[in-house]
């Protein structure tokens, strides 16, 4: 597995507006593709949004991506989007420890 840490700087005033297009139009369009996003953050001081999404290995990075802005949804959501983020930043991480059980 493979997976993205997606940092997206929301422009001032627009998170709540941004958590809206995310959870309801943008989160829909990855299930629906089968890239499944895995965490969502909020760093209110700094106004990002930071979140996870994973693929089976890099080699599918590139297809996955090119599928979600061909939908017809993506398409459709126009420039809704972009017109909330001031910046992306986008690296790719690998897991390497499990995680550590609840007690």
């Amino acid at each position: 597995m493979v997976a993205q840490l997606r940092t997206y700087t929301i422009n001032r005033g627009m998170m709540d507006s941004w958590l809206k297009v995310f959870d309801e139009e943008i989160r829909p369009i990855h299930d629906k593709i089968g890239m499944p996003i895995s965490a969502t953050f909020v760093n209110a001081d700094r106004n990002e949004f930071i979140w996870i999404r994973n693929f089976n290995n890099p080699d599918e990075i590139a297809d996955k991506e090119a599928a979600y802005f061909a939908s017809d949804e993506r398409r459709a959501l126009g420039d809704k989007p972009t017109s909330h983020i001031a910046k992306i930043e986008v690296k790719q991480i690998e897991p390497i420890l499990q995680p550590t059980p609840a007690t």
